[in-house]
């Protein structure tokens, strides 16, 4: 019976972490909308992400201090991991900043490429190795193989799609992700994007 109970409740556990990870993906995938913004205005993107980056570690600040936020205080609980409770949620202020930096430090496409690989290689590759990720070998330190295979797919379909060259899609999608391997936490919203874009603007050259 306790063996019964104690397998119920890691099932439970698990299914806890899946769901937390579709909240946290879901917003994660919303930095997408980056690059077509950015086509229409490139100065007022970069503005919006620095006030949305700003507004949010105010409202995060003030939820550590015990004021409650309507929506932002609700959505950080829901999408926070066991790491991050009762700590700053450092994971949207690295979002933001990523996308900000590849949008200064590169031009079109490797800007865009770059945030959709933030966007869409880490997402999946979290998703895919949360809920599918079986084979997770010592030297990827705790990352998944399926999770590594869903990161490089990602990010090549989307490099491909905006760069119709198939070297800079390939060295995307593999720059993307060694860089999802390493044990960056949050900061691989960092990491990734500016590894990614300067490869990618190498490979155009």
């Amino acid at each position: 019976m306790e063996r019964i109970n104690i397998r119920l409740s890691t099932e439970a556990l698990e299914l806890q972490e899946i769901k937390t990870e579709l909240v946290r993906k879901s917003l994660h995938f919303l930095i997408a909308l980056t690059p077509s913004m950015a086509a229409l205005n490139r100065p007022f993107t970069a503005v919006i992400l620095m006030a949305g980056t700003l507004f949010y570690a105010l409202m995060e600040t003030l939820r550590l201090y015990g004021v409650e936020v309507p929506l932002v205080s609700s959505l950080t609980s829901m999408a926070s991991r066991p790491r991050d409770r009762d700590r700053f949620v450092l994971g949207p202020v690295t979002l933001g900043l990523g996308a900000l930096l590849a949008l200064l430090l590169y031009p079109s496409p490797a800007a865009s490429i770059a945030i959709y690989a933030m966007a869409f290689g880490d997402g999946f590759a979290s998703l895919v190795g949360k809920v599918f990720g079986r084979y997770r070998p010592e030297f990827m330190m705790g990352k998944s193989i399926e999770g590594s295979l869903a990161c490089f797919s990602a990010v090549f379909v989307t490099a491909y799609g905006v760069s119709r060259n198939f070297r800079a899609a390939f060295i995307a999608a593999f720059t993307a992700t060694l860089v999802e391997v390493l044990p960056l936490e949050d900061y691989d919203n960092i990491v990734l994007p500016i590894c990614v874009g300067f490869m990618v603007q190498l490979a155009l050259l």
